[in-house]
């Protein structure tokens, strides 16, 4: 490829071709690119038009770029050299080697070697040396050379193209970056494009998605997720419009498909996760690419805050409750009094049913009887070997009070406050209140997946309020006797009930109990 006449005016932005530059003896100085003149002379349109082409290309490069002969003449000089050096296209083209402008003499035979040791190397060739600017000033850059053969594949000259050392540094950590999150972070790292589909995903977060790492691109978040795919992708859409958010978001998620070999729910899982908006360098405007999301599964973490929050709450319940509960003059009023501060943030509804106090000359309806052969007066211990089992009649519960008051209708009549005197409530038989009175400890209940839709016939089943999927019943003892049963239900929007639930059930159950136990003693 050829060029423009020497007879034209440099361009500060072009590149004067090969052809411009004279050796001493006046010949040509030959083509680094290695293509001859074409026919049709300098004047050709189509040798002018590649020339313009080649000088466009030249100068809308991001790295620095100039070319030498087989003699070491400047040939190219691109529009970026010029702005990191200050030497134009017309300074530099054409001169014999950088000796005495663009780098020192004392340095220009060393550098000169090695960029011209280039044609006689495969491949390219990374040196590392310092440039000398326009205004005296020195610039340490990182460059890379390579020989451009001739028509006879020959090397007929060198091109260089360079950049500032911290330039490329800066280049090399970012790609260092990429690809270290995407090999060997501890954090979870997917890239999803405009479409909010992963594209790029690395091998943390495919083990916490449950699936491989091809598998995963280009599905919707939605077959990769349960719950917490809409706070997901409403966060991209945000990123996308708006930009990234100041602080890491926790969302809770379940991954599709977690525990079904165990024949449970997937369990639900917090990521704090990260968002960054990714644009294209290369654009004029910032046209988003996509977005990156960063995660990591800080689920033991959280429960464990929310766990130590929630029995700083109820131990704080139960100190004021207590101090409540020792103003008020009635016992009876006392163990409501306890009832109602439970409620807070555990429960929808609270029910206290008491054993109806059995018949005189009968065994007590939980307890047998001291004079039963074998029994134990605290009615703990079993009968000793060889003795008779009691006859142990149906344990039968009446209604004492209904949490929080007026709010748990159609659930039967409450006895008067105290007593035992009511109508038994008719629990079927395997009650969940049944099993705590006859255990003499907590038992939980759920309604099933298939029950929830429709749980107001199973609450009523079980006689308690419409609505009603959990259930926690916990025995009221006292004194080595059984009083009644302690039940705190919660409604669909709530979780079930767990062991640490059955813990704090259970002492608030003692502190219930001990109260009603006075009661009826008074009266």
């Amino acid at each position: 490829m050829t060029a423009s006449p020497r007879s034209e005016p440099a361009r500060s932005s072009g590149s004067p071709p090969a052809s411009d530059a004279v050796d001493p003896a006046g010949d040509p100085a030959p083509d680094p690119s290695g293509a001859g003149p074409r026919g049709g002379g300098p004047d050709c349109p189509a040798d002018r038009d590649d020339s313009d082409l080649l000088a466009a290309l030249l100068d809308g490069m991001d790295a620095a770029l100039c070319a030498f002969d087989a003699d070491g003449t400047v040939t190219h000089w691109n529009r970026e050299a010029e702005r990191m050096l200050g030497w134009s296209a017309d300074e530099a083209v054409g001169r014999r080697g950088l000796a005495g402008w663009a780098v020192r003499a004392a340095d220009a035979a060393e550098i000169e070697t090695l960029l011209l040791g280039a044609m006689r190397a495969p491949g390219r060739q990374v040196h590392e040396f310092a440039l000398l600017t326009k205004d005296g000033g020195r610039v340490l850059v990182r460059t890379q050379s390579a020989a451009v053969p001739g028509a006879d594949g020959e090397a007929a000259g060198v091109y260089c193209a360079f950049s500032e050392v911290h330039t490329q540094v800066d280049l090399e950590r970012s790609i260092a970056l990429s690809e270290a999150l995407f090999e060997d972070a501890s954090w979870g790292v997917v890239l999803v494009d405009a479409d909010l589909r992963p594209a790029v995903v690395n091998g943390h977060a495919a083990r916490s998605l449950g699936a491989g790492r091809a598998t995963l691109l280009g599905r919707p978040l939605g077959e990769l997720l349960d719950q917490g795919v809409e706070e997901v992708e409403s966060a991209f859409q945000h990123v996308l419009a708006e930009g990234a958010p100041p602080e890491p978001t926790e969302i809770w998620v379940t991954v599709r498909g977690e525990g079904a070999d165990l024949g449970q729910p997937p369990p639900r899982r917090c990521w704090r996760s990260g968002f960054l908006r990714l644009a294209s360098p290369l654009s004029e405007e910032a046209v988003p690419l996509g977005v990156a999301w960063i995660f990591r599964d800080v689920t033991e973490a959280k429960r464990a805050e929310q766990e130590g929050a929630r029995m700083r709450f109820r131990s704080n319940q139960l100190h004021r409750a207590a101090r409540a509960a020792a103003e008020c003059e009635d016992p009876f009023e006392a163990a409501t009094v306890y009832l109602d501060f439970a409620l807070a943030g555990f429960a929808d509804h609270a029910l206290i049913d008491l054993v109806r106090e059995p018949s005189p000359g009968r065994p007590d309806g939980c307890t047998p009887s001291a004079t039963d052969p074998g029994a134990d007066p605290s009615g703990l211990a079993p009968p000793g070997p060889g003795a008779a089992l009691p006859d142990r009649p149906p344990i039968v519960l009446v209604r004492a009070v209904a949490a929080p008051a007026g709010a748990a209708t159609g659930i039967g009549p409450n006895a008067p406050a105290g007593t035992t005197d009511g109508i038994p409530v008719a629990y079927a038989a395997g009650h969940p209140a049944l099993q705590a009175a006859d255990r003499g400890g907590s038992v939980r209940a759920s309604a099933s997946r298939a029950d929830e839709e429709i749980s107001t016939q199973w609450a009523a089943a079980r006689k308690w309020p419409s609505g009603t999927v959990h259930g926690l019943c916990a025995v009221l003892r006292s004194r080595g006797r059984t009083l009644g049963v302690a039940s705190f239900l919660r409604g669909a929007s709530r979780r079930a009930f767990d062991r640490a639930d059955a813990a704090y059930a259970e002492d608030v159950a003692v502190r219930v109990a001990a109260a009603i136990d006075l009661a009826q003693r008074l009266r």
